[in-house]
């Protein structure tokens, strides 16, 4: 048997278990209520019933004389009556309720006065609303009675007092309602018996059919099949284990295409690094080896140009390290933007100041074209000054010698557009999507193999950490513009 059977039938039994104790216990406080409505039920029928024989006694006989109880009339009346019916017990009340005569053992009367407010009380009410009397053999336990008054010469000289539930009544009722107990509780436990049977198998079938139809999808997933989800059961605690499921497959799926661009990244990472990181390291080694083996040879103006070389090569490679370790820091979000305000025209000046040199040797044109009176903007100044520069690095890789750079600021109700825009070779309308991806080149064969190509993805982290975004416009052989909008400080 397997180990789904298993849970499954311990889940009938369960199931069974619960159903089956409560249908008993609901048989049980069926047979309390039907029997004490059963009892009342009797109490009632014999009130109505029997209600007036004290009347018949008092109008038929003459149970006092002079005053007093006449016991040759009216002893065999009364004896008579209760051999006729032994639940009637039959007493002569004086007008205070004391009892005067009666035919039951004198050792088992209790009390000899009844209470004549309720006799009164019985003889003004209604049928359905007289109340209960004492009972002279058990004075902790009313009775229902009969009642009747007994004039002489027109004036009451007492009561017939007819206790109509005696102990004989008691006895008969208490073992009739035993048996019937008896007889209601076999009833019921079998009744409830059949019922959560039917029940327990009903619900065993249609709440283990649709765990068994989950734990199938489970299985696939966990096979491989990752396709695999859990339809229908949108209510109810199935429906939240069936969304459950599938948000948790689909957060797997994810992840794992998430670990799988990740791995391919490596790999990229690892090709694109170890062949830039080799350039440089293969000239400065190059050019050192050549140092050491002819230093003796050389003149003092092809050392000073080796070490240049070998400077050169050595400044590429911090730079390709530096830029690795800025971006390694953006993507783990380690990196907070601290902003402040500043204008951005000063900034843009200093920076290309410092790219004057560089233009000058390959007869680039740098200038910046800005309207008067810019506002600050709110940003963090290293992190703008980093995103300036690759985007001019970007710039200067791309155009030709006797081209031009342009650093344009222009503010807008939004806060101050830059844009960096060259006169270089331009980006194909296909590859403008992927210029941000991390280690993307172009497929160009024109175009400079120059860099690992996180210059670019930098620049949208960086901006992305400011809730920024960036655009560009291209067209081959035109030129290429980057545009993106800082935003001001908002006024207190």
């Amino acid at each position: 048997m397997s180990v789904r059977t298993i849970k499954g039938n311990l889940l009938f039994w369960k199931i069974a278990a619960v159903f089956t104790g409560l249908l008993i216990v609901l048989g049980i406080i069926f047979v309390i209520i039907a029997s004490r409505f059963s009892g009342s039920y009797y109490m009632t029928a014999h009130q109505e019933l029997y209600g007036d024989i004290a009347r018949h006694l008092a109008t038929f006989t003459q149970p006092f004389k002079n005053g007093k109880p006449d016991t040759t009339v009216t002893h065999d009346i009364i004896h008579s009556t209760m051999v006729a019916n032994p639940s009637v017990e039959v007493y002569l009340l004086d007008t205070n309720g004391v009892i005067k005569d009666y035919v039951v053992p004198d050792t088992t009367v209790q009390i000899h006065q009844v209470d004549i407010a309720k006799v009164k009380a019985w003889l003004a009410a209604a049928n359905s609303q007289r109340p209960l009397g004492d009972n002279p053999k058990q004075p902790d336990e009313p009775s229902i009675f009969s009642a009747a008054p007994v004039f002489e010469q027109g004036r009451l000289v007492g009561y017939v007092y007819a206790v109509l539930a005696s102990e004989k009544q008691k006895a008969i009722l208490q073992s009739l309602s035993s048996h019937l107990q008896m007889r209601l509780s076999g009833y019921m436990f079998f009744a409830a018996l059949i019922i959560a049977f039917m029940v327990g198998i009903i619900t065993f079938f249609l709440i283990t059919d649709s765990i068994c139809r989950i734990a199938a999808v489970v299985k696939r997933f966990k096979e491989g099949d990752y396709t695999a989800r859990i339809d229908g059961y949108a209510k109810g605690n199935l429906g939240m284990l069936t969304a459950t499921f599938n948000e948790m497959a689909d957060e797997i799926v994810s992840n794992m295409d998430k670990i799988s661009a990740t791995d391919k990244f490596r790999q990229e990472l690892i090709a694109n690094v170890s062949h830039d990181l080799r350039t440089p390291l293969s000239i400065m080694q190059g050019y050192v080896e050549t140092l050491t083996m002819k230093k003796g040879q050389l003149t003092e103006a092809e050392k000073d140009k080796y070490l240049s070389v070998v400077f050169d090569s050595s400044r590429k490679l911090s730079v390709l390290v530096e830029q690795l370790f800025q971006y390694a820091k953006l993507e783990a979000n380690l990196i907070t933007p601290q902003k402040e305000s500043f204008l951005i025209d000063e900034l843009a000046s200093d920076i290309l100041a410092a790219y004057q040199l560089k233009a000058k040797e390959r007869n680039i044109r740098v200038q910046m074209e800005a309207s008067g009176n810019l506002p600050p903007v709110f940003a963090d100044i290293a992190l703008t000054e980093r995103v300036l520069q690759n985007l001019l690095d970007n710039a200067f890789k791309f155009t030709p010698d006797d081209g031009a750079v342009t650093i344009q600021l222009i503010q807008t109700s939004e806060g101050v557009k830059v844009q960096v825009a060259d006169t270089g070779i331009g980006i194909a309308a296909e590859e403008q999507a992927f210029i941000f991806e991390r280690y993307r080149q172009f497929a160009d064969q024109s175009a400079p193999k120059k860099g690992m190509g996180i210059g670019l993805a930098i620049v949208k982290k960086i901006l992305e950490l400011h809730q920024v975004t960036i655009a560009v416009t291209s067209e081959p052989g035109k030129g290429t513009a980057f545009l993106f909008v800082l935003p001001l400080k908002l006024s207190a």
